[in-house]
């Protein structure tokens, strides 16, 4: 239950055309406390139930636990969520033995494009993609939990 992932920034929208799959999300936040962040998420037609502990020192590593739960009740839950809901299109792309989620993100974080990646060990390689851009992994401003209540626009 321990998530390892790297994020980065997107150069250009060229990954669009090696996605497997892309769904809408929209998720906000109960609990937004680096400590303990409770999500809510609607992705297509399924809702879940995310909590997260804080990150380690390097930004890549911390808890993770998640629940999938009927959409009706995560519709029901995002009206109870802190300020902020997080409109995205996640499309997942295969690179190499890797999957990168590439989140584009609409309304206050519209111009935003970040890719993550999850690894089985910090110290693990995988193949960048031209598309790839600047590494943000410890840049506590790209967590989604942030850009609720900051958005990139406003940056």
């Amino acid at each position: 239950m321990i998530e390892i992932e790297r994020k980065f920034l997107v150069k250009n929208d060229t990954f669009k055309a090696a996605a497997f799959k892309q769904n809408r999300i929209a998720q906000g936040y109960l609990s937004s406390v680096p400590e303990r962040t409770v999500r809510v998420r609607i992705k297509a037609d399924k809702g879940y139930l995310t909590i997260k502990g804080i990150t380690n020192e390097t930004g890549m590593s911390r808890f993770e636990w998640e629940k999938e739960i009927p959409a009706d009740e995560a519709k029901s839950l995002l009206l109870l969520c802190e300020k902020g809901v997080i409109d995205k299109t996640r499309y997942e792309v295969k690179i190499g033995k890797h999957t990168y989620e590439v989140d584009e993100f609409y309304g206050e974080n519209e111009g935003l494009i970040i890719a993550e990646i999850e690894l089985q060990s910090e110290t693990e390689t995988f193949e960048q993609p031209n598309w790839l851009g600047q590494e943000v992994t410890n840049d506590k401003r790209y967590f989604n939990s942030n850009l609720c209540t900051n958005p990139y626009k406003k940056w």
